[in-house]
């Protein structure tokens, strides 16, 4: 039985799955961690990694490397994935350096396009869309990725723009509760980069969202007393909630937002960013939901190194 490892390695967290194939064309999941490292702290600004950054990182890929070494199963395949922060930096060797000390293996930073087309395959891998074309949405800590595709997998259009939850965070919505103007000015650049996206939104028969931002806000939807990713994943949220989510996070401060009962810790000071992108998507979609799944450019990873 093969048993691989994938790590993504996005602007604010870093995420391990080990897994092996299900007997089905899927995924058996073994083991599946986070944690909010925030590598992309400053970056936007800098162009940079923050040592501070680089060593939250180092100690996850630490716990990481831990993990993978004792599974009972040798683990076959590692693959390190890094996402848009790393694209962005001038001094990524000290990522890949620290990588390669602890794992063994040189991160793969790829590009937003194989991005886009890994958290599709990801999310389609348990997720039944209802009607289509497919629009996949992953919003990340520095971009969003925008993937359409057919029901049956086949990806038509894939596209990553510069609004993910941190970056916009950093340039727009530096108090907490978010200024009205403030808003307004981080609302208008989300809404000139998805107008020249090449996004025909109104076509969309399903939308799915996936990854941290879109899980966390379904925890908040669902006022979950704390974080349950079984009850997350395949969840709906109707339109009209994606809005109310916006307005009900951005007039709270860091430390209410913070004290929403599902909320992770490290999510709490960047989540009315990624509340925005979501809102400013969901305004020009004639669709009733959003599908949440939880399986997302991790999964992607994982069945690529098992088609291998």
């Amino acid at each position: 039985m093969t048993r691989v490892a994938a790590i993504d390695c996005g602007t604010n967290s870093i995420r391990l799955l080990i897994a092996e194939p299900d007997g089905a064309g899927g995924l058996k999941d073994l083991d599946r961690r986070l944690e909010v490292v925030r590598l992309g702290q400053g970056v936007d600004a800098t162009g940079e990694f923050h040592p501070d950054a680089l060593q939250r990182t180092f100690a996850a890929i630490d716990e990481y490397a831990e993990l993978i070494k004792k599974a009972e199963v040798p683990v076959e395949n590692v693959h390190f994935v890094a996402t848009s922060a790393t694209r962005d930096v001038k001094n990524r060797q000290a990522l890949f350096a620290g990588v390669k000390e602890r794992l063994g293996v040189r991160p793969d930073v790829i590009s937003g396009e194989t991005e886009a087309r890994l958290s599709f395959n990801g999310a389609l891998s348990r997720v039944i869309p209802e009607g289509e074309p497919v629009l996949v949405m992953d919003i990340g800590g520095g971009s969003t990725e925008l993937i359409t595709g057919s029901m049956a997998g086949d990806m038509h259009s894939a596209i990553s723009l510069d609004i993910g939850s941190v970056r916009v965070t950093e340039r727009f919505l530096k108090q907490n509760p978010v200024a009205d103007v403030d808003l307004a000015r981080a609302a208008a650049y989300v809404d000139d980069l998805l107008a020249g996206s090449g996004v025909d939104f109104g076509l969309i028969g399903t939308w799915i969202g996936v990854a941290g931002t879109v899980t966390t806000l379904a925890g908040v939807y669902l006022g979950l007393e704390q974080y349950d990713r079984e009850q997350v994943h395949g969840a709906v949220i109707p339109l009209p909630a994606v809005e109310e989510l916006l307005h009900r996070l951005a007039p709270l401060t860091v430390d209410e937002i913070r004290a929403l009962p599902s909320m992770h810790p490290g999510r709490a000071d960047v989540i009315t960013g990624g509340a925005l992108v979501e809102a400013r998507i969901a305004a020009r979609l004639n669709v009733e939901d959003l599908i949440v799944s939880e399986s997302d450019i991790l999964d992607g990873i994982a069945l690529q190194l098992i088609d291998r």
